[in-house]
């Protein structure tokens, strides 16, 4: 209402700006220059009887105030007819009802055009809270860039900041981080799969010759690393080789715990590529939706657009269950991997705004939820 109401105010004054000059006539200067040079020839007339000036003198500015008073009155004159017909009655009446109608009308119809007037107000708390992260991040940033500067050698300030890099989008300074850490205190299986993840990120996801060499080189200092594995699983499926791809989905999942976080996502992933997740791990939490026993046994049966379907449908459940149930961020999160894994980023984003309200009100899983979304690109 108060935003409305400064429309109004300015809408006012920009009315009132252009009426003004409208309301007044142009004056008329050649009635004060008469009377001023009808002034002098008094006064000269006064000077001449006190004896201050002589006879020749007089009469010679007499001449000189006559002849301005002359030349003053036939200006006058000719600026008369000028000043009664520049401006019309009826224009002037125009230019105002223009003002008074056009002006408002043509501003609000220019705002509902260009301007967002059903867009709801985004609450002042979660504006200032994301305000502060973003601030507190920046200066955490420069505060480890600037010891660094100072430190180039010191490889636990490029550890801290290369997965902050990765999270804000920078994703060229997030791979010298990475190399970085390598260079100074060499490989393990961990720092070459974070660095092919960071080349992986820079690349929009492709897992590139660099990214892939990363991966395959974690795995021969760790068979078991998992972010290696997932990777190469997602080269595979890239390069067009969906059987490798599912192989790798699928050893995964045999050998995840039965709450691996990861697993939902490594799920979606095989069966993306045609494959059917492992009965000991199809079924998702209690609770939580997701296919049954029957269902993973039906999917093995299904063509790959009938298994699809089955999935987007799911997917849907999921959606229309945290439209009453906002604050489950366990939820929001299977949801958004769903939507970038089926390859909706639209949905996706839509999805993140819905979660973003949703959990305004809980400032951590608000942090977790901004955090899953940016390190997702899901905005970019």
């Amino acid at each position: 209402m108060s935003l409305w109401l400064a429309f109004a105010l300015m809408t006012a004054a920009a009315i009132f700006a252009v009426l003004w000059p409208l309301g007044r006539r142009k004056a008329a200067t050649g009635g004060s220059d008469l009377a001023v040079y009808r002034d002098q020839l008094d006064e000269i007339a006064r000077d001449r009887a006190d004896g201050r000036i002589g006879e020749a003198e007089a009469e010679a500015a007499k001449i000189e105030v006559s002849r301005r008073l002359i030349a003053a009155a036939d200006a006058s004159e000719a600026r008369q007819p000028a000043v009664d017909t520049a401006a019309p009655a009826w224009r002037r009446r125009a230019a105002a009802l223009i003002g008074l109608i056009l002006l408002p009308v043509g501003a609000v119809a220019l705002y509902s055009v260009l301007g967002s007037p059903q867009l709801p107000g985004q609450p002042l708390a979660e504006r200032m809270a994301s305000a502060r992260q973003d601030r507190s991040i920046q200066n955490l940033v420069s505060q480890v860039e600037a010891h660094l500067e100072k430190n180039p050698n010191d490889v636990r300030g490029y550890e801290v900041v290369a997965p902050v890099y990765l999270r804000m989008g920078r994703f060229a300074d997030a791979v010298n981080a990475r190399r970085k850490v390598i260079a100074l205190a060499g490989e393990t299986s961990e720092r070459q799969s974070d660095l092919g993840e960071a080349l992986a990120a820079a690349a929009n996801g492709v897992v590139t010759v660099d990214a892939k060499a990363a991966f395959e080189r974690a795995i021969e200092l760790d068979p078991k690393n998992l972010k290696a594995l997932f990777f190469i699983g997602i080269a595979a499926e890239q390069d067009g080789d969906r059987h490798k791809a599912a192989a790798i989905f699928t050893t995964m999942l045999k050998d995840a715990p039965a709450d691996a976080p990861w697993a939902p996502v490594v799920r979606e992933a095989l069966t993306r590529v045609g494959g059917t997740p492992p009965a000991a791990v199809a079924a998702p939490a209690a609770g939580q939706p997701g296919p049954s026993a029957a269902d993973v046994a039906a999917a093995d049966q299904m063509s790959e657009k009938d298994r699809g379907d089955m999935i987007r449908g799911m997917v849907a459940k999921l959606a229309d269950r945290l439209k009453e149930k906002g604050d489950d961020l366990a939820g929001w999160q299977r949801l958004l991997r769903a939507y970038m894994v089926l390859g909706e980023r639209d949905k996706a984003k839509s999805a993140a705004g819905d979660a973003r309200k949703a959990l305004a009100s809980d400032p951590e899983k608000l942090r977790q939820i901004d955090d899953m979304i940016k390190s997702m690109g899901i905005e970019g």
